[in-house]
């Protein structure tokens, strides 16, 4: 065995024995041992991503897909949102409408519903709420319950396999569009490696996944002039999760007037043709429903949300959230059209890629779109009243296409989210929030202040 290959085996092989333990091995309310296994192997990311990934590129894709197939027969960990997954899917297959009732509806006499049972149903973590899931999730919700009608593991396999498709198809994709646009390949190991991403999306089921490679799919049908198809993508990257709704108007500035009307034409086509099923069966009522609660009634791991809360409970005495998550929604939203519709290009000097504020090229705004995309996503994330680890997840995907790495220190630093969770409950620790955000935050401005002399494409 060759010396210098000594440390890449040796961190492959403990990476994948402590997958193997996140994977089969511990429980979410085991705090040390989760956050101590998720560090030791964040660490070893790190040391990958700045020494070992341009050298070993194809070795490390290989280990990257081997992480991910460890978890290939497990139950999801850290999160209970698949159990929901299976109760739509099961309904689906018996056809009916996931949005028509609530789940407690289920259970009353005369309405059950094979597979769907007091069992099924005390797993759920939304149980007095409609779903929320989009068109193209409720598809592969449908599909994992046909393939495996009666299994829950077996639905959890067939869902984590078409997750680890539309990964291998993310990995694909990145690396042409690094190609066109000059980034070396192993950039793509920031994302393939990525401990967040490996754990939230192929061992937890989020359908980010999805959301990725669509997003991930419409930049390379773009860069390839494809723009109707680009199109589709863009919309089914949104019958996947509907937070690509906030990327839409950024286009109206980076194509020119026949491609940006061609691109939102086949965007709204696709879209009424996948959510047409919820208009037919007033499914959209259940689904607003749902989105209403989630901005006025969730709350966890937000920023400026909790800034404005504290400040509620000192000037009225009770949470303002009723009040607040919708104001906060708003301002986020005029923030993200200003971001949208400035005028960027980018421009390559001596230290790399630097911004200004001019052109509107084609090839320029091929470049620049990855760049609006984080930016608002990242306005998005920060007025949020609700930020779960694997939201960040499309954050660190958009990382890898632009000089900016805080999204990465976040992958590691929104871990500790999961030291509250307990075998009663949870209790958040707003002191790990504080620490959470004041370093992301404090790296971004060091990124911005001193991009020109610290960093490189």
């Amino acid at each position: 065995m060759q010396k210098h290959k000594l440390p890449t085996y040796l961190a492959t092989a403990v990476s994948a024995l402590l997958y193997l333990l996140l994977a089969y091995g511990i429980e979410r309310p085991d705090t040390v041992a989760l956050l101590s296994s998720y560090a030791i192997v964040f660490a070893l990311y790190v040391w990958i991503i700045k020494s070992g990934g341009a050298v070993d590129l194809k070795f490390w894709l290989a280990a990257a897909l081997l992480f991910r197939l460890l978890f290939i027969g497990s139950l999801p960990i850290l999160s209970d949102d698949f159990y929901r997954f299976i109760w739509d899917g099961r309904l689906i297959f018996n056809g009916i409408h996931p949005f028509a009732e609530l789940p407690t509806f289920y259970l009353q006499p005369g309405h059950t519903v094979p597979g769907i049972n007091q069992a099924l149903f005390d797993r759920l973590n939304s149980q007095h709420y409609f779903t929320v899931y989009p068109p193209l999730a409720q598809v592969v919700f449908l599909l994992s319950v046909y393939i495996s009608p009666d299994s829950i593991l077996g639905s959890v396999v067939v869902m984590r396999t078409l997750i680890l498709m539309a990964e291998i198809g993310t990995c694909f994709l990145l690396v042409k569009l690094f190609d066109a646009a000059g980034i070396k390949r192993d950039k793509v190991l920031i994302y393939a490696l990525n401990p967040l991403i490996i754990l939230e999306l192929t061992g937890n089921l989020h359908f980010e996944a999805f959301l990725i490679f669509f997003v991930v799919l419409c930049l390379f049908l773009l860069s390839r002039t494809k723009i109707a198809l680009a199109g589709v993508s863009m919309s089914a990257a949104i019958g996947a999760k509907l937070i690509p709704l906030i990327f839409l108007p950024l286009f109206v500035r980076r194509l020119k007037t026949s491609r940006w009307i061609a691109f939102y034409t086949s965007v709204f086509i696709t879209a009424v043709l996948m959510f047409y099923p919820l208009v037919m069966s007033n499914g959209f009522a259940g689904l607003a429903d749902s989105l209403k609660l989630y901005f006025r009634s969730f709350e966890f791991n937000a920023s400026i949300y909790y800034l404005v809360r504290e400040y509620g409970f000192w000037t009225k005495g009770y949470n303002t959230i009723q009040t607040v998550g919708w104001k906060l929604g708003v301002i986020s939203a005029g923030l993200i059209m200003i971001v949208s519709l400035w005028n960027y290009e980018l421009k390559r000097g001596a230290n790399g890629l630097a911004l200004a504020r001019q052109s509107d090229e084609w090839a320029d705004n091929l470049k620049v779109i990855p760049l609006v995309m984080m930016w608002v996503l990242s306005i998005y994330l920060l007025f949020a009243t609700t930020v779960h680890p694997w939201y960040i997840s499309t954050l660190v995907m958009l990382s890898t296409l632009t000089r900016y790495r805080f999204a990465i220190v976040w992958s590691g630093l929104i871990f500790l989210t999961y030291s509250g969770y307990t075998s009663t409950g949870y209790n958040e620790s707003l002191w790990i929030v504080l620490v959470e955000y004041l370093l992301v935050i404090g790296y971004l401005v060091y990124e911005l202040v001193w991009i020109k002399k610290s960093l490189s494409v």
